[in-house]
């Protein structure tokens, strides 16, 4: 199942996508649910619109927090010049940077080297607190694509990272939430990036150090992850700057694909 969160008249609506090519050659609907499905229970009302004819936003808003896992992918550390952590490396994003498919990432004046980070991002689905290996499945309740756009000057300047991957519109989020992968599918899957259609980034998750069973029993053992919390779970090597008038597109096989465009940030 594929969870949209759309606005077609007022105020943002869930959804489930369907789409044509699982459905045979119709056009690309949503079915329109009501409520919430982090939050409980849900009914399809009979409404069905089609894709093309809304808006996607973002699919989740964490309520609490974003949790971003740095120098997952041995590649990418070795293109930092960096070591691999024994240990998850986490660091925090504010839930003001979340921005959904479409919308601009905006370029601020503090840096001048954006870069972008392609990633999958897991969707917590219940309140869980130190959770074993073993049961982190139980704890999820979907899958979506994350761009980590990090202003890479002040990643270095700072020391840490909270003002590097802090911004608003700094995560990227979309464009939808796929809730039938399995935890070893979503471990095994082909993650691509590109900027103005030319591919920057073709990893898989399978490359990650540390798999997402063990990323959420880590963040777990020190918070408490919320419904609606997301993780993020590190980036393959490729990384790279971006340009105002830029588009990026991160896709993840199984899942789909997100494109924000790259704007200036207005006086």
């Amino acid at each position: 199942m594929r969870i949209a969160r759309f606005v077609a008249q007022g105020d943002p609506t869930y959804g489930v996508v369907e789409l044509a090519e699982d459905a045979g050659p119709n056009p690309d609907t949503i079915a329109v649910v009501s409520g919430d499905p982090l939050a409980g229970p849900v009914h399809y009302t009979g409404e069905r619109v089609n894709l093309a004819d809304v808006r996607l936003v973002s699919p989740v808003i964490p309520r609490s927090k974003v949790l971003g896992i740095g120098r997952n992918y041995a590649e990418h550390a070795a293109e930092r010049g960096v070591e691999v952590p024994e240990t998850p490396l986490v660091f925090l994003k504010p839930n003001t940077a979340v921005i959904g498919p479409g919308e601009p990432i905006v370029y601020p004046a503090e840096t001048s080297n954006l870069h972008y980070e392609g990633e999958l991002a897991v969707v917590i689905g219940r309140i869980c607190r130190r959770v074993p290996t073993e049961r982190a499945a139980d704890v999820i309740f979907g899958y979506t694509v994350a761009n980590d756009i990090t202003a890479r000057d002040l990643q270095a300047s700072d020391g840490q990272w909270a003002r590097a991957k802090g911004f608003d519109s700094f995560c990227p989020l979309g464009p939808w939430i796929s809730t039938h992968l399995e935890l070893a599918e979503a471990g095994d899957l082909a993650l691509t990036t590109t900027v103005n259609g030319e591919v920057r980034q073709d990893g898989n998750t399978s490359q990650m150090v540390h798999s997402i069973a063990e990323l959420i029993a880590h963040v777990s053992s020190f918070t408490t992850l919320l419904p609606g919390d997301v993780i993020l779970t590190g980036t393959p090597s490729g990384i790279g700057p971006l340009q105002v008038g830029d588009s990026v597109s991160v896709t993840i096989a199984g899942i789909g694909t997100l494109t924000n465009p790259v704007v200036a940030e207005e006086a």
